[in-house]
């Protein structure tokens, strides 16, 4: 029922937040991102300052991505307690791990096209003249994968426990629509881990509105649950396996603001926090946050030629 009351638009994922959606840059356009993220708990913080987020458009459906932080991991200090030792505090600094990724939005639907089998041709509309083809029908829900891999860079970032132990392949599912007024966008994905790294399940969902052309903000539930343990004896630090399975929830709200006239500048700006219980002993975090600016890069949209009359139709009046 959501699907086809759905109507033009759909909701913006990706930065500043967690959830991702299937939408692409455009053929030829950068859309290039500078993060500063945090994530902190009782026990820990893992910070990007920045995050370099550099995506590309290869044709209209296609996103290819590489992003790259300077991390920060800050292990808090704790007293000892009957089952673990006293935690000192420490601050560490260094290169994060790679990620590469291609994003492939393989579904689009558009208002008055069957939702299964192929569109129709696309009519010609008589008052723009013979040959010239309607305008291009808006997309009302579309569905894209994402398929990412993080892998280690050649510096002691893993030994020194700033960064979690690659490769990591992350695979998921994405969707937007809207209903209404309202954009909603989702995600489902799975990252299949390592031996250092547990396998775990990701789901988010995005709820929002665009204000005017310059100004949106949504609000976000994501999930990310283990779905396996590993034995102790790898990893360092917060990565250390042997641990229980651990579980990230939080709620979220941000948006982006446009900044200049031709709105390829945005400010973008998220902050949230678990809504389940925090403490050491899990990785719910205390406080989320995004801030961050964003660019877009690219040719100018051609602009369509208007028909030449040199008699003026009155039929048309």
């Amino acid at each position: 029922m959501i699907l086809l009351s759905a109507a033009v638009s759909y909701a913006q994922g990706g930065p500043p937040f967690r959830t991702d959606d299937p939408e692409t840059p455009g053929n030829k356009h950068w859309e290039i991102n500078f993060g500063w993220v945090g994530d902190r708990n009782a026990a820990a913080g893992a910070y990007q300052v920045p995050d370099f987020d550099i995506n590309y458009g290869l044709g209209d459906r296609i996103q290819l991505k590489y992003e790259i932080p300077i991390a920060i991991e800050e292990n808090r200090p704790l007293a000892a307690t009957a089952s673990q030792p006293a935690q000192e505090g420490t601050v560490l600094g260094g290169l994060g791990e790679s990620l590469l990724g291609v994003k492939i939005r393989f579904y689009e639907h558009h208002p008055g096209d069957p939702w299964i089998g192929r569109n129709p041709p696309s009519k010609v509309d008589p008052a723009a003249g013979a040959g010239e083809p309607e305008e291009e029908k808006p997309v009302n829900f579309s569905v894209g994968t994402y398929p990412q891999l993080s892998l280690d860079n050649p510096t002691r970032s893993i030994q020194r426990g700033i960064v979690a132990q690659g490769p990591d392949f992350f695979e998921p599912l994405e969707m937007n629509w809207r209903v209404g007024p309202i954009r909603f966008d989702g995600e489902v994905g799975y990252h299949f881990g390592n031996k250092a790294l547990p396998q775990s399940w990701i789901r988010g969902l995005i709820v929002g509105h665009e204000f005017s052309e310059r100004t949106e903000a949504y609000a976000e539930i994501y999930d990310q649950q283990d779905a396996n343990r590993l034995k102790a004896g790898l990893g360092v630090g917060q990565f250390a396996t042997g641990q229980t399975k651990q579980r990230e929830t939080t709620l979220g709200v941000g948006g982006r603001q446009a900044l200049n006239k031709d709105k390829t500048m945005l400010l973008m700006l998220m902050g949230g926090r678990s809504f389940q219980a925090v403490s050491p002993q899990n990785s719910q975090p205390s406080w989320i946050a995004y801030v961050g600016l964003q660019v877009l890069l690219g040719p100018k949209e051609p602009v369509t030629k208007q028909v030449e009359q040199t008699v003026p139709n009155e039929s048309r009046k």
